[in-house]
């Protein structure tokens, strides 16, 4: 059974102002942001990845951490650390290691690449297990779990999990472990926080949407949770709070989050919740909004019209504001950096926005069963920002693949699989 539920007005917004907009020449397949510094990677559809480095405010932890910070006022140039072509095809996708002193990549090339963030020199590179044909799999999703394991998804449905050393230098040549939690690709991972009882302090589980079911895996135990079939494309997900005590959401093609309250022992808690954001929209993305920019609990949600949507999920939900990333592409990546401004990208553009502190009363925008939203959203000034920036050599051809939206027919009987079905991020170069 699920609750609908209701959103009462007379919220006070939360706004961002769009501060640069950074063009792209290449579709941008996928985006990562350093835990620790004001660094964002790129990978491209053109198989391109590079590293940008955001202007640092004062009051920034990561200005001690890296002196040579192109700004201490948060409004100077962005700097092109390196960029390379890393993968013949596209780069599928990126993120940093636990300690971010590494960058891992893969891409339609069937080849994952270890490589230093400061530099861009690959250290180590593996291939991506085949499909059971024999046949090559395309990554579809990379994530570090912990220190020591890294999740590969592909699209064939597998989830590989790699031993990673904790130094970051070495990837084990084969997975220790190979699950099929879907019946389709995984389109979305979310670790669950270690319970109150664990003595490692490690995520050993997560959550991720494919297809239309949702499933929980653990590292010891295999896949310990599968949902029924929700009959609609599950494209997002993510956790707030702890694996127990915080909630699970999941967004898909129909314009509504599902919401749980936490799960216990790897099965999903309580009843089912949804709020709609916008009625028949897909809700590609969800970032949880950090604690630091807003004191509720709280999930940026991108959508394919190309918006963001802020969305409260504890007391009072409700969509409390929007800002427009682009007119014509869906938003297909965001998240916050350690500064607490936010980074979108879509279509041939990334944009890096920062908090309004100058926050008017306001009522939250509710869509319903029987109401949309207007599409006249009001889009910040971005001012266009290029820096120079030094291009580490690596020499490789490139096929450029064309992002496709997650949003598909849901015509696909069980076990089939379809390699149309990539997180796409358009736009970097």
């Amino acid at each position: 059974m699920s609750l609908i539920l209701e959103v009462p007005s007379g919220f006070m917004d939360l706004t961002f102002d769009s501060i640069c907009t950074f063009p792209l020449a290449s579709d941008l397949f996928t985006l990562a942001i350093h835990t620790s510094s004001p660094v964002v990677a790129l990978g491209l559809a053109s198989g391109h990845v590079q590293l940008q480095r955001l202007p640092s405010l004062p009051s920034s932890p990561s200005l001690k951490a890296k002196a040579k910070a192109p700004s201490t006022n948060g409004h100077g140039t962005i700097e092109t650390v390196w960029r390379t072509r890393r993968h013949r095809g596209s780069c599928r996708s990126l993120v940093f290691s636990a300690d971010g002193d590494h960058l891992l990549t893969a891409g339609t090339d069937g080849i994952l690449k270890v490589a230093s963030t400061d530099t861009g020199e690959v250290t180590a590179k593996i291939a991506v297990p085949s499909d059971p044909s024999g046949a090559p799999d395309s990554p579809t999703l990379l994530h570090t779990l912990s220190p020591q394991t890294l999740l590969l998804a592909t699209d064939s449905s597998a989830l590989h999990l790699f031993d990673l050393r904790s130094d970051s230098t070495f990837i084990s040549p084969r997975p220790q472990q190979t699950h099929h939690p879907h019946y389709d690709f995984v389109s979305s991972l979310a670790p669950l926080a270690p319970s109150d009882t664990s003595t490692s302090g490690s995520c050993r589980q997560w959550l991720s949407t494919g297809g239309s079911t949702i499933a929980i895996t653990d590292i010891r135990k295999g896949v310990v949770y599968e949902s029924d079939d929700f009959e609609e494309e599950l494209l997002s997900s993510t956790v707030l709070g702890g694996a127990e005590s915080g909630k699970i959401i999941a967004g898909g093609e129909k314009g509504f989050l599902r919401m749980w309250d936490g799960c216990i022992k790897g099965v999903i808690n309580g009843k089912e919740k949804r709020l709609y954001v916008r009625k028949g929209e897909c809700l590609d993305v969800l970032c949880p909004v950090p604690q630091e920019v807003v004191e509720d609990d709280m999930v940026a949600v991108g959508l394919g019209d190309g918006t963001v949507s802020f969305t409260r999920t504890g007391k009072r939900p409700g969509v409390i504001s929007h800002v427009r990333h682009h007119d014509l592409e869906g938003v297909s990546a965001l998240g916050f950096d350690p500064d607490g401004r936010l980074i979108t990208g879509g279509g041939n553009t990334v944009k890096v926005w920062e908090k309004n502190t100058e926050i008017s009363d306001g009522e939250a925008s509710l869509i319903d069963d029987d109401q949309e939203e207007s599409d006249e959203m009001e889009d910040g000034n971005g001012v266009v920002s290029r820096a120079n920036g030094h291009e580490a050599s690596e020499e490789e051809s490139s096929d450029e693949e064309k992002p496709k939206r997650k949003k598909r027919k849901r015509n696909k009987a069980r076990g089939r699989h379809n390699n149309n079905h990539i997180l796409a991020f358009k736009g970097l170069d």
